[in-house]
């Protein structure tokens, strides 16, 4: 069903990061998802059940002795001390009491049954009394005095001095098919009160004000202002109720006709199934179409959390692009065949026959490499260690440079510094990375062998390759991939050049010059799509770390699920109206 999935979705929105106004966002996404469970689900499964009237308003505006005067017998708690309204009471008939025995309302509030035993006392099943009563309970009464098929509840205080008691209050005029606001002649121009009716407006909430507390002569000049800022704020339809201030009695009671208008009203409604109908398909529409609207302003936060998700993942991808282009060029621009490399690579061909033939070169350097083995360590294996150490140490120097240049430019928000004090490791290379580079490197020099090998078409060739050496085809090739000599000067220049030119025609004997511009292209490839694997490793560290931040519904399932939920509830309308004959 839609309403599930969308509530599913509320309740992992995936607002985590802290970006502007996400904190907010979140809690309308908490808010969103009691009030399914309080009102929209019970609600819409069933429109027929009793509605909910929640007696709202500020403190000491007189809520709780207007509850009392409604039922008849004070079943709430009045006082001087505040906030007065500690536990949330509601009050049903008789009749009404299998709506209201299980959590079908107000799922988050546990149920404490309890009875009027006495004029001016009540006590519960689970041995509460209002003293000790609790906030996250609901004390459920019967009383054969509230008409059947309506159920009232006292709120908490709605500028409570507790936040619980005012989160608490926001709670039940969520859960309420109408309201019961409560004012005073002092305060009724008070901005909380105004905030609270100016939602019940944008849910198409039906609703009555009770003036309270009226002084003698006061309400001609109170009722008109008081009308004309329901009327501004489209509750023009809203009846006023006007209590003149009076005495008590007693046990701290109006008499009965002071709130006899407010109870017509509530009877007349509760008496009349069109008419509850009618209220409760239009709460249920206004309800589901104002969360619709806050719906749209979660899933455009949650756009901002994955636009920053990606727009983090892109910096790091970034900075790893950069330290592989910086690799790509230092193995293009001659830096690897510096120093030792040069030197071991120079005494291993030498550069004074460069102008004779290549057939007679080609033997003498077999001859060479042949005489200079004898005895000795491998020379092409010191020019192989070389290149390798060179060339692990420019990656090792690119990863940390990378991790390094990720990481400033996360901690440079605070969503970013959210990610990195709980990744503090992201600002340096991972602790296995200079083995994986190592291990790479092998790997790819362990592909130029098999390159080279597999590239010994015929006989000639493989005589030759195998005559020369496997190691030293390989060496060669690795020199010529490396020794463009943009990065080179003077003599540098002048023997990583002719170096370069020596290998690349030893290569040329054995494969011919295209297939050794095509085997040193391949080989370039091959050791750039290893470095990025290599890198690609190190960067999805960053999207690990960022992970928390991705998960939760999408903008768009938010969207689709809230517009499902709109349909739905337009169509159980119309069919309630088709069904009782009456417009929603």
């Amino acid at each position: 069903m839609s309403l599930e999935r969308l509530r599913a979705s509320l309740d992992d929105a995936g607002l985590r990061l802290p970006l502007e106004g996400a904190f907010e966002q979140a809690q309308a996404a908490a808010s969103a998802v009691r009030q399914i469970d309080d009102y929209i689900k019970p609600r819409l499964t069933d429109l027929d059940a009793p509605l909910l009237a929640v007696v709202g308003g500020s403190t000491g505006s007189g809520k709780s002795t207007i509850v009392n005067a409604l039922i008849g017998t004070p079943t709430t708690r009045v006082g001087v001390i505040r906030p007065t309204t500690r536990q949330p009471i509601l009050v049903h008939a008789p009749g009404d009491a299998g709506w209201f025995a299980t959590d079908r309302i107000l799922p988050g509030l546990a149920r404490v049954r309890g009875t009027i035993s006495s004029p001016g006392t009540h006590s519960s099943s689970a041995g509460d009394t209002p003293a000790v009563s609790r906030i996250n309970e609901l004390m459920v009464l019967a009383h054969d005095k509230v008409p059947a098929s309506l159920a009232i509840i006292d709120a908490p205080d709605i500028d409570s001095v507790a936040d619980e008691n005012r989160a608490l209050a926001a709670q039940l005029l969520a859960a309420a098919d109408l309201w019961l606001f409560v004012t005073t002649a002092n305060r009724y121009a008070d901005a909380v009160p105004w905030r609270l009716l100016d939602d019940a407006a944008s849910r198409s909430v039906t609703v009555a004000v009770v003036l309270n507390r009226v002084p003698p002569g006061a309400v001609d000049d109170v009722l008109p202002d008081l009308t004309a800022m329901l009327t501004a704020r489209g509750l023009a339809d809203s009846p006023v109720f006007v209590i003149e201030e009076q005495a008590l009695d007693s046990l701290g009671m109006l008499p009965s006709s002071a709130v006899a208008e407010p109870l017509n009203w509530l009877t007349t409604i509760a008496g009349d199934k069109a008419e509850r109908g009618r209220i409760a398909a239009r709460t249920l529409a206004g309800a589901v179409a104002d969360l619709d609207t806050r719906v749209a302003r979660i899933a455009n936060a949650r756009e901002e959390q994955l636009a920053w998700v990606r727009s983090a993942e892109s910096i790091a991808e970034a900075e790893y692009q950069t330290a592989m282009d910086a690799i790509d060029e230092a193995t293009r621009d001659g830096a690897l065949l510096r120093g030792e490399v040069l030197a071991r690579w120079q005494d291993f061909v030498g550069t004074s026959d460069f102008f004779r033939r290549i057939e007679s070169w080609f033997s003498r350097t077999v001859d060479s490499v042949a005489a200079w083995a004898s005895g000795k360590p491998s020379p092409v294996v010191d020019v192989e260690t070389q290149i390798e150490s060179g060339l692990h140490a420019v990656i090792v120097d690119q990863g940390g440079r990378a991790a390094a240049a990720t990481w400033e430019s996360l901690r440079r928000s605070a969503a970013g510094r959210a990610v990195t004090d709980q990744h503090p490791t992201l600002g340096t290379e991972s602790a296995g990375f200079t083995d994986a580079a190592s291990a790479t490197i092998r790997e790819w020099q362990g592909a130029l062998l098999k390159l080279v090998s597999d590239n010994a078409g015929n006989k000639r060739v493989r005589a030759r390759l195998f005559s020369l050496g496997l190691n030293v085809s390989t060496v060669a090739l690795m020199i010529v991939v490396f020794a463009s000599t943009g990065g080179l000067t003077g003599g540098e220049l002048v023997i990583a050049g002719g170096s370069a030119v020596l290998g690349q025609k030893l290569l040329e004997t054995i494969f011919g010059e295209d297939n050794v511009r095509r085997l040193a292209a391949e080989a370039r490839l091959d050791l750039q799509a290893k470095v990025r694997t290599l890198f690609d490793a190190e960067r999805a560290r960053v999207s690990t770390a960022l992970d928390f931040a991705r998960f939760g519904a999408s903008p768009e399932t938010l969207t689709r699920e809230s517009r499902a939920l709109l349909d739905d509830v337009r169509r159980a309308a119309d069919e309630g109206s088709a069904r009782d004959g009456v417009g929603a």
